[in-house]
């Protein structure tokens, strides 16, 4: 798909489903700075392969869910790139617990993380987006937010409300011909999922109607696809991405 002229901050773009949407924009035309809390080694890597793809690229090392650095963050990016065009909020970590063994900061971190960190990005990039009256922001949900599954009360509770907030903010944005929806992957193959039991992975492989597990560039395809002009007309959607595994 061609993003030509275009930039794209990604958050959670060192690793997983992230890097994946990174590497589609580049391959794209796009510009992309990517932000994360990975090692400085990921960071790099990262950094590398998008060069690779023929790309200008920055990267900023920070947690999403400080909300004072994500407005710091897309300023420079504009400085740095010239712009702001797309946003893709793929950040996210678990901290899985039931929930009578769940902490407060076990819950607190989490929500933070994937909830309040996607909405800092949104915030912060909104005013951008409107001012130029364009605009596309994918949210990166989980199937978790439509079921109920052992010991992920606060993963779930963050991306069931993450869908809310894409919608929410689908219609505060419209009238600036800003975009914004999300997909909810399945199992995908990412570091977060590596960190599951065989046995976890083992049922999700059969759960899926392909009989395997989802790899982060199928994500990444759909993702480019609600960025592109293509998907001019959707905006406040999900789009699942599972293989059939909540069928």
């Amino acid at each position: 798909m061609n993003f030509g002229g275009q930039v794209a901050l990604v958050t959670g773009g060192a690793s997983g489903i992230g890097r994946a949407c990174a590497l589609e924009f580049a391959r794209g035309g796009a510009s992309v700075a990517f932000v994360d809390i990975a090692g400085e080694d990921a960071m790099t890597e990262t950094a590398r392969a998008l060069r690779e793809a023929g790309t200008r690229v920055v990267s900023f090392r920070a947690d999403v869910s400080d909300f004072g650095k994500a407005e710091r963050i897309v300023s420079e990016t504009r400085i740095r790139l010239g712009g702001l065009h797309l946003l893709v909020n793929a950040a996210g970590i678990n901290e899985d617990a039931p929930v009578w063994r769940m902490t407060e900061t076990q819950w607190e971190r989490v929500i933070a993380a994937n909830l309040k960190g996607a909405f800092n990005y949104v915030r912060a990039a909104a005013a951008v987006m409107r001012e130029q009256q364009f605009g596309k922001i994918v949210n990166v949900s989980s199937v978790e937010a439509f079921r109920g599954r052992f010991g992920v009360s606060n993963y779930a509770a963050s991306k069931a409300g993450l869908l809310g907030f894409t919608r929410a903010a689908a219609a505060d944005l419209g009238r600036d011909r800003v975009n914004v929806n999300a997909v909810a992957p399945g199992f995908v193959r990412t570091p977060m999922s590596e960190k599951l039991s065989a046995e976890v992975l083992d049922e999700a492989a059969r759960s899926s109607v392909f009989g395997r597990l989802g790899e982060p560039e199928e994500v990444a395809l759909v993702v480019a696809f609600l960025c592109s002009d293509a998907a001019r007309y959707v905006t406040g959607e999900v789009i699942k991405v599972d293989g059939g595994q909540t069928l």
